[in-house]
């Protein structure tokens, strides 16, 4: 693997067994992701967007072929060891938020931590300051019951960045907002691209986040058709 390249795949096939055999999800799939990148994984529902982002997060295995996230091979990690790389090296942003609803939005960010090594004080400096990104330290002791759907997101994406991955993964993360809200959204994750250097690779449909790619790789069928650097 060259230095900057964050993960590579290697003629990647992903097959689901069915009562007629097995459902091809993904055909001899071949990307190389590059660090620093804000790209996204698109194609219309049924196409194997969140099959490969899955794969990518150490969430699946492929059947047929080879995925390898940070210089680790997906195929060889123990649920253990792909557990440990997802909770120090990968952040994911859902669509439904998955926010726990008995846990303020501080102890929401906070949880991801409670799973490494770090004291309390730095656990706090680390979420406050995941908080200052979002714009949402004023509504650290609320509810998720208590958000709109933009401030959720704003949480969820609060807990993706606490520990500050080399990697998130967002699976049509504007799907459930106006947009008003998706363009806030988005303004945020570009500037921790551009200021933190955390890649993000998106799974979407949605013509909003589209815009903002700057590498577009189109999936049809479980194959890659097309992709396309944006235009300077």
């Amino acid at each position: 693997m060259k230095e900057s390249e964050l993960i590579t795949i290697d003629h990647l096939t992903k097959v689901y067994p069915t009562g007629t055999g097995g459902f091809k999800a993904l055909k001899d799939i071949n990307l190389t992701f590059r660090s620093g990148e804000f790209s996204g994984v698109v194609g219309p529902s049924g196409s194997g967007k969140t099959t490969l982002l899955n794969i990518i997060g150490t969430l699946d295995n492929p059947t047929e072929g080879k995925a390898s996230i940070l210089g680790r091979s997906v195929n060889a990690l123990s649920s253990k060891d792909a557990a440990r790389l997802r909770n120090h090296h990968i952040g994911f942003i859902f669509q439904t938020y998955n926010l726990l609803p008995v846990y303020t939005v501080y102890e929401n960010v906070e949880f991801p931590l409670l799973l490494l090594d770090y004291s309390s004080d730095k656990r706090e400096k680390m979420v406050m300051d995941a908080l200052s990104w979002v714009n949402l330290t004023d509504k650290k002791d609320s509810r998720p019951s208590q958000l709109s759907g933009g401030e959720s997101q704003r949480v969820a994406i609060a807990r993706a960045i606490v520990k500050k991955p080399e990697l998130i993964l967002a699976d049509e993360p504007t799907a459930n907002l106006d947009a008003k809200n998706s363009y806030m959204i988005l303004e945020i994750m570009v500037k921790m691209n551009q200021e933190l250097g955390t890649t993000f690779i998106f799974s979407t449909h949605d013509d909003k986040v589209m815009k903002y790619l700057k590498r577009t790789i189109s999936l049809e069928d479980g194959r890659v058709a097309g992709d396309e650097q944006a235009k300077a």
